[in-house]
């Protein structure tokens, strides 16, 4: 299959509503040649990232927008646009075999106006997207609420929360303490000619000069590395683990931070990492087998705990809620097209629920570390703000990080070009149980 009609067909799924790039991707990349799977990535994460962008700049060179049964010519707009403004194929190349793709689509109508817009793309594009310069939208490639939000929350940042939204993240690993000292890996990567430094707040990161395939990295295999933001890897020191402590990991797919936990402790009496959906635990005990780890997986609604909790307390819980995951864009752009401003309050509740619905299998003296990927208050320290206020066995507590912004509650980590993702951490402790 052409790679560039993989891409589209998978960013019509998303511009549908119907999936995520995670989801509507791999099926596609199946259907092309190997030698084509780079690019086919490429086109449909690009297109995604620049996609507020190049919507706009679409609604200036067509007479009507599309209706809703050609998502899939509008997708295939996008890839040759962001062929023509983000990447080096040739012009004639990027419009030619693009507008050849509609006869796959069994669109034959299509051919002519794709070749039509294009070519004026090719010819007016510039000018017209810098007259548009003075919308942020364009200027940013952010969608219009999201935008917005992040000038709200973050008006010094904003500008640059955007910038690194729109980056390519860096390749970051995590080196198992249970093999070797992060100086110890970093001599194996010097002797294999891998260009890396230590990341600045997580003991356990490294950041690769350059992306690489993990097959060629020291040791990968036999679990001595993994691939983790720098962000993440943090939860395992901030929660204060220590021997014979039973963990809780709640929402734990695809299992990184369970992973590190285990690895960071050796000494836990016992682990127990629940997510809702089964398929998704998949991934995490393949990542533990990788590492030669071993943990209780459980697929459950983390808020109905009589039917998984044993009724044994917990010392230390790792919330990582479920968000709106606007601190991770550059690794997931297509959130600018999924998420939307009303997920927010509806995400702010869920993460409530589950704070609410924890709380109570926290041993007394316990912690409860609260974390998401989120770059909005909104679901961050509101959240923590609101459940101190309606639980009086609740404290918060310090965290030992000098990363990101002190907040009114907890710390604030905002996306950085070649460093750290977006993230949140607070910390609580249980200093009475509930009553009644």
């Amino acid at each position: 299959m052409n790679p560039r009609l993989a891409a589209a067909r998978a960013l019509a799924a998303v511009l549908s509503g119907k999936a995520s790039l995670n989801s509507s991707l791999p099926a596609q990349l199946d259907k092309v040649d190997e030698r084509d799977r780079g690019l086919t990535q490429d086109l449909a994460f690009g297109t995604a990232r620049w996609q507020p962008r190049l919507d706009l700049l679409a609604a200036q060179l067509l007479q009507k927008p599309f209706k809703a049964a050609d998502a899939d010519v509008q997708a295939l707009l996008l890839v040759g646009l962001y062929q023509l403004f983000y990447t080096r194929i040739p012009a004639h190349a990027a419009i030619g075999e693009t507008v050849g793709c509609a006869d796959k689509l069994k669109k034959p109508w299509a051919k002519g106006l794709l070749n039509a817009v294009l070519r004026r793309a090719q010819r007016e594009g510039e000018e017209l997207l810098a007259g548009m310069e003075r919308d942020p939208v364009v200027r940013t490639a952010h969608p219009r609420w999201l935008q917005k939000a992040l000038k709200a929350f973050w008006p010094e940042q904003w500008e640059a929360i955007c910038a690194a939204n729109n980056a390519h993240p860096p390749m970051i690993l995590r080196v198992n303490r249970r093999h070797h000292s992060r100086d110890a890996y970093l001599a194996l990567l010097a002797e294999a000619g891998i260009g890396a430094s230590a990341c600045q707040y997580s003991r356990d990161g490294i950041v690769l000069a350059e992306a690489c395939d993990v097959r060629g990295l020291p040791g990968f295999a036999e679990g001595w590395v993994s691939v983790q933001d720098e962000a993440a890897q943090l939860s395992a020191d901030l929660l204060e683990l220590a021997p014979g402590q039973r963990v809780l990991d709640a929402c734990c797919a695809p299992g990184g931070k369970t992973c590190h936990l285990l690895e960071a402790e050796a000494g836990l009496a016992h682990m127990v990492a629940i997510d809702l959906e089964a398929k998704r635990l998949t991934r995490v005990r393949e990542n533990l087998d990788r590492l030669q780890l071993d943990a209780e997986l459980i697929a459950c609604d983390a808020r109905d705990t009589a039917s998984w909790w044993d009724g044994k307390p917990f010392q230390r819980i790792l919330l990582d809620a479920p968000c709106s995951a606007t601190g991770v864009i550059r690794r997931h752009p297509d959130i600018k097209l999924t998420r939307q401003a009303d997920d927010i309050p509806a995400l702010a509740t869920l993460q409530g629920e589950l704070l609410d619905a924890l709380w109570p299998t926290l041993e007394v003296g316990g912690m409860l570390l609260y974390a998401t990927c989120s770059t909005l208050p909104t679901e961050n320290t509101e959240v923590i703000k609101a459940f101190l206020a309606r639980t009086p066995g609740a404290r918060e507590l310090d965290l030992a990080t000098e990363a990101g912004l002190r907040q009114p509650h907890g710390r604030q980590l905002l996306a950085k070009e070649g460093g750290h993702d977006g993230f949140y951490y607070a910390k609580l402790i249980k200093i009475a149980a509930s009553r009644g």
